[in-house]
């Protein structure tokens, strides 16, 4: 072991020239003290205890009147960590329904690029009895870390985990899940995409009264809205939140995650067969995996729409950090609209603005333009015309209407019924903080 030594104000030995002579003296010292150690040593059987004596007590011998303090010399024992990846891709794939074979070749479509140097992908992909039977039919779900391979009749990518019993449709299943994956593959940014049926905050499915996503038709469950944000806000930040489902780009569901992502990647519409153009994203990652997150948001956008008539496909990116300003501008427009009192121009707007599958689902975007250009009153054209502004330029970063998506559909959508309204809404963070569901009602009469 190495040591510094510290020599400490002595009476004797005040200034420079008595230091160097205490040095010279305890170096000789020792010279003299080794060599009396080998040469004892060497000549007799004694055993000399080598323990009971240390360099302080040689000081101390010669120079009785200094106070001597010994102390280990300082190791450096800094490790440089590992370089973090750039990005983690967590996927959690709930093939527990009609989708499992879905879910099969998405899989087989990441394993054509597979993770790189600059970023993993991480899946967790959820099977039942009664659909495909393809690739072992086995059940359950398993963990796999995505690995390129050429083999597309089969997922050869290593496996980390088997859960031989899960319920997908449990949002604390999916916040372990999550976490699992930050903590074993941690990076610099991190992308969650949620892969299965979707039905923005409201979905009409057997198994389920619930709204949500990731349907689980083993279990009957799925998470809903507010379970959504639950998780999302336990799982920790994340850099892109991406739907690959249907119906999950609106303002309810958007607003409910806000404070845990920074963008949020979906589609108003029903989304179209096939899904995400994995591959793509995941070769434009490796390519250059230090991709900044907005370029990686747009990229799912652009390669969604690769081939095939997509007149009537949508898809776009919200900045989330925007959707705190949005209570406070749709109040501004809709308190103008009620005191206007010109329910008839509203009804019109709505029934004309894009809806989807669920056709309680509006394009937010639309419907203001609509009212804005069927009215003649000057205050609800001027706050209409300032929350249009802010959703094309603000919160709408990017829509796939740009590059030929559905005509009409502005990148976000809202409930706007027509009929009745349905009084689980009120659950909603967006219900609570904004007086759209006050709108609804108000309209409805």
């Amino acid at each position: 072991m190495a040591y510094t030594i510290f020599i400490m104000n002595s009476s004797k030995n005040d200034n420079i020239n008595g230091l160097k002579t205490v040095l010279k003296k305890s170096l000789l010292s020792l010279t003299v003290f080794h060599l009396f150690v080998f040469t004892a040593f060497a000549q007799s059987d004694f055993n000399f205890d080598l323990d009971s004596l240390n360099t302080k007590d040689i000081f101390q011998a010669d120079f009785p009147d200094l106070e001597i303090n010994l102390a280990p010399a300082p190791i450096n024992k800094s490790i440089e960590p590992l370089a973090l990846k750039d990005w983690t891709i967590i996927v959690y794939m709930n093939g527990k329904n009609n989708l499992e074979a879905a879910g099969l070749a998405d899989i087989n479509e990441m394993e054509e690029v597979g993770s790189s140097s600059g970023f993993n992908i991480i899946v967790e992909f959820g099977r039942m009895d009664g659909h495909s039977s393809s690739d072992g039919n086995w059940t359950g779900a398993k963990r796999y870390f995505i690995e390129k391979d050429n083999d597309s009749s089969k997922i050869n990518s290593p496996e980390i985990m088997a859960i031989p019993k899960v319920n997908m449709g449990d949002w604390r299943h999916l916040v372990d899940f999550v976490k699992w994956a930050k903590v074993k593959y941690p990076a610099k940014r991190y992308m969650l995409i949620m892969w299965n049926h979707g039905g923005g905050w409201l979905k009409d499915n057997p198994v389920s009264i619930n709204k949500g996503i990731s349907y689980d038709d083993e279990t009957g469950n799925n998470i809903d809205t507010p379970q959504l944000g639950k998780a999302l806000g336990e799982i920790g930040k994340i850099d892109i939140y991406a739907s690959d489902a249907c119906l999950m780009q609106m303002a309810e569901v958007n607003y409910q995650i806000k404070d845990s992502v920074d963008y949020i990647v979906g589609s108003e519409a029903v989304e179209i067969s096939g899904g995400y153009d994995y591959d793509a994203i995941f070769e434009s990652l490796r390519i250059n995996s230090s991709m900044s997150v907005v370029d990686l948001a747009k990229k799912i956008v652009d390669s969604y729409f690769h081939t095939g008539d997509f007149s009537l496909a949508t898809q776009s990116v919200i900045k989330a950090d925007k959707l705190r300003r949005l209570p406070a501008l749709t109040d501004d427009f809709i308190e103008t609209v009620m005191a206007a009192d010109i329910k008839g121009a509203v009804k019109k707007a709505r029934d004309e603005a894009n809806m989807y599958k669920n056709l309680d689902n509006k394009d937010l975007y639309g419907f203001v333009a609509n009212l804005v250009e069927g009215t003649k009153n000057k205050a609800v054209k001027a706050k209409g015309k300032a929350l249009m502004k802010f959703l094309k330029n603000r919160l709408i970063i990017h829509n796939g209407e740009e590059i030929g998506s559905f005509d009409g559909s502005n990148g976000i959508s809202v409930y706007l019924p027509s009929d009745k309204y349905n009084r689980d809404y009120n659950e909603l963070k967006w219900a609570k903080d904004s007086k759209w569901d006050e709108f609804i009602r108000w309209q409805l009469d």
